[in-house]
């Protein structure tokens, strides 16, 4: 006979619950972090302090400068009336205020003294010489020194009957001359201060950008039998590009900015007055902080469209050598 009986359907096995807590019958599943409102606000908020120094330290004073350049305050008074633009109109119509921008040109032929010295010492330093740590160290050393101890040294080097004329008597070279007791002398001196200082920033640009290029086109071009001119021309020189214009427009901003060197050794005399020693002496010597401030909105400027047009003229593009 056949058995008519239905079989009862299995069992479903249940399975374990995961060691630890239990999940509780009726709990709303716990939600990940990456769905947390808060996740959204976490990287503002590690800004905030940043953020709020930046804008207290840098474009509030920014502001005010501005807000100064618009009126005749005299630094220490309470008072403070508004003139408009007579303090710009004061400015390009005074010869002898905006005739100090001319001495910025030797400080921009300095830099870019320093910027072949410095790219000539990267290019060589980069590739296996002897010694060439020990190189490296000479060349960045003086851009460690603090920069009122190098207007105090090169002071004495360069007065009459010091280290400069004591080198030149032992070349022949007799009597001794007053290099900044003129102005083209003095500018060209403290111009020749500015290049052995600031070199070794350059070369260490200048060697970073060198290095972060692959030693597979080295290897390359090594057995294609270039020459280091031909490594450096199809392979240095596009490799560092982005570097070569962040240099040239650290050079025209810092020549149109110089202020400490001269200031230390001739205190803006015998010509070589700098536009920031000007504003320096407008506010504090002077006490017209309103032209003063109208003096460093123009330098501001100056420097911001500078930089715009070299950007235009060489923009960042991306450099792929691989």
């Amino acid at each position: 006979m056949t058995d008519t009986t239905s079989k009862a359907p299995p069992t479903p096995v249940r399975q374990a619950a995961p060691l630890g807590r239990r999940p509780r019958r009726g709990a709303r599943p716990t939600r990940s972090w990456h769905d947390h409102p808060l996740r959204r606000i976490t990287p503002w908020l590690f800004l905030l302090a940043p953020l709020a120094l930046l804008i207290t330290f840098t474009y509030v004073p920014v502001g005010n400068m501005i807000y100064y350049s618009f009126t005749d305050w005299d630094g220490v008074s309470p008072d403070r009336n508004t003139v408009w633009f007579e303090n710009y109109t004061q400015l390009f119509t005074r010869p002898e205020l905006f005739r100090v921008f001319f001495v910025s040109f030797y400080y921009l032929a300095a830099s870019a003294v320093q910027i072949v010295i410095a790219l000539y010492f990267a290019t060589v330093l980069s590739f296996d010489l002897r010694f060439r740590n020990f190189f490296k160290g000479i060349l960045f050393f003086p851009y460690l020194i603090n920069g009122v101890a190098i207007g105090f040294v090169f002071l004495y080097f360069f007065q009459d009957g010091g280290t400069l004329d004591s080198v030149l008597s032992w070349f022949g070279v007799g009597g001794d001359h007053a290099w900044l007791g003129d102005p083209e002398s003095a500018n060209t001196s403290l111009a020749g201060v500015s290049v052995w200082r600031f070199t070794g920033l350059n070369f260490v640009l200048f060697l970073g950008a060198i290095q972060s290029i692959p030693g597979e086109l080295y290897e390359a071009a090594q057995l294609d039998g270039a020459s280091r001119w031909q490594q450096f021309r199809h392979i240095i020189a596009p490799g560092i590009r982005p570097v070569l214009s962040l240099s040239v427009i650290l050079a025209i901003s810092g020549s149109l900015a110089v202020f400490e060197i001269p200031y230390i050794m001739t205190g803006g005399a015998t010509g070589t007055s700098t536009f920031v020693i000007q504003t320096v002496k407008l506010a504090f010597q002077f006490n017209k902080t309103g032209l003063a401030s109208a003096c460093a909105v123009v330098l501001l400027l100056i420097i911001l469209v500078v930089t715009w047009i070299q950007r235009r003229l060489v923009p960042d593009d991306k450099v792929d050598l691989v």
